[in-house]
């Protein structure tokens, strides 16, 4: 949902010129069409195949941009005219469309770079401001107002009518039908949008993206997709430019990359690991397996179709510590690669439980316990399970308790004894030849929690669904 939008919108084009598109707000109401050719596959590399970045150097004769003047163009002169060699204000050449004709060396040594324009016929030229073309083509510099129509065109090819995910929360609405004017929207992150209009934004940003939510919604993005002549060719973009980067605000939903409304359910919410897991994590630039104690907790910030399988990559954020991590998943345990012998935390169901794991009937040393494969007195069957596995032997007393056995390095044995409420008395560690012994017990607290002995786990033993649809049901 868009904080405080009410209103309705539709997409309109301005001044009839099919570029110049807007949300509507601005009192006209003109439906932009534009033919989309059928491309039903897409790209290994959407952005690196389709929008190629041409530096000058590449740039070919009938290359078409559009001239739009930011502030500081409008007190400096972009062309001159080719006939009369006066410069040309770049208010009066505002949306106008240029085509690149080439370049000519002047005998002064001067290098023009030479247009004609498609809505007064006229020729223009940009003169470099030093060197050769050879030496300026290379460099970022480019002309200054002209954002390049070739993206534009790629995108309405390949995005009309296609649906997007948002990738931020930020963006905007038209407030001015001649002008520029906007004001900023709060949108929901990865909230699926259809794209309705696709025309020029700016310079730096040449392809404006208009999409619309399921409630009619619209708001729109000005993004780069090839970085050609928009200055930008920096190695990295600073983190507003990475905003507005179609990567930092939309994410492409290509042929069979969909993902399912069940499965975008877990978009933004807290799960937590019920068992230790190995994980990707990004840390000195650099991505590496760590191993994921148990009762960790995580917000999934983004779920990833892998190409050409059933598999999901979770962008998830430790709850603690913010640090990002990364795991591969299907949501129906079918689908595990290698079938019953493959590794069973593939499966999204078997390794998570909703929430951070606060609701369990579990302590905070409890938990801290769990993560680090410790016994500690007090913890209950459930709990000690949880930390140290299938105990591998059972006994039973009777005055009702039990003790589990478990096997641990060097031929030493984990005896854990149990109440008869089925809480943890003691722990001790023997060689595999000694005979068990039990110190008197200690009197032990329980943080007001034994009323809910039993207390079934939100999510149940993960075999028969994922969490959330578990928690539907009832189990």
């Amino acid at each position: 949902m868009i904080a405080g939008m009410s209103f309705v919108m539709s997409t309109v084009m301005a001044q009839d010129n099919p570029y110049i598109v807007k949300t509507k707000g601005v009192k006209r109401d003109a439906t932009v069409s534009v033919e989309k050719d059928a491309d039903e596959t897409e790209p290994t590399d959407f952005m690196g195949k389709n929008f190629r970045y041409y530096s000058m150097c590449d740039w070919k004769e009938g290359m078409r941009f559009m001239v739009i003047p930011e502030k500081y163009d409008l007190l400096v002169n972009t062309f001159h005219d080719a006939v009369t060699k006066k410069e040309i204000g770049n208010g009066v050449l505002r949306h106008h469309i240029m085509v690149y004709q080439g370049h000519e060396m002047l005998p002064s040594g001067r290098v023009h770079i030479n247009f004609t324009c498609e809505d007064d016929g006229k020729s223009y030229y940009y003169e470099l401001p030093y060197g050769t073309f050879e030496d300026y083509c290379y460099t970022k510099m480019g002309v200054p107002t002209l954002a390049y129509l070739g993206d534009v065109d790629k995108a309405r090819e390949l995005l009309m009518n296609q649906p997007l995910l948002t990738r931020t929360q930020y963006f905007r609405v038209d407030t001015e039908y001649k002008g520029d004017g906007y004001r900023d929207v709060t949108v929901d992150k990865n909230m699926l949008v259809t794209v309705k209009a696709i025309g020029v934004g700016t310079r730096a940003f040449p392809v404006k993206i208009i999409v619309e939510d399921e409630n009619g919604n619209q708001f729109y993005q000005n993004v780069c997709m090839s970085k050609t002549n928009s200055g930008l060719r920096e190695e990295g973009l600073s983190y507003d430019a990475e905003l507005y980067s179609f990567a930092g605000s939309f994410e492409f939903l290509g042929a069979n990359m969909t993902v399912s409304s069940n499965i975008r359910e877990y978009l933004n919410k807290i799960v937590h690991t019920k068992y230790a897991t190995n994980m990707s994590s990004k840390g000195s630039g650099k991505v590496r397996d760590v191993k994921v104690p148990r009762f960790t907790g995580f917000i999934i910030d983004e779920i990833t179709p892998v190409r050409n399988t059933k598999y999901y990559t979770l962008t998830m954020r430790e709850t603690d510590s913010r640090r990002v991590y990364y795991k591969d998943v299907v949501f129906n345990e079918d689908d595990i690669a290698g079938g019953s012998s493959g590794p069973r935390d593939d499966f999204f169901g078997y390794l998570f439980g909703m929430g951070e794991g606060e609701a369990r009937n579990t302590s905070k040393e409890s938990r801290a316990a769990i993560r680090e494969g410790r016994v500690i007195v007090g913890m209950t069957k459930e709990e000690v399970e949880m930390a140290m596995g299938e105990a591998f032997k059972k006994t039973y007393g009777s005055d009702g308790g039990e003790m589990w056995m478990y096997a641990r390095s060097n031929d030493v044995i984990l005896d854990v004894w149990f109440d008869e409420k089925g809480y943890v008395t003691q722990a001790k560690a023997r060689r595999s030849g000694d005979e068990p012994s039990k110190t008197k017990n200690s009197k032990h607290k329980r943080n007001a929690k034994n009323d809910n002995d039993g207390m079934r786990i939100a999510g149940g033993d993960m075999t028969s669904g994922t969490p959330l649809e578990q928690m539907a049901s009832g189990e």
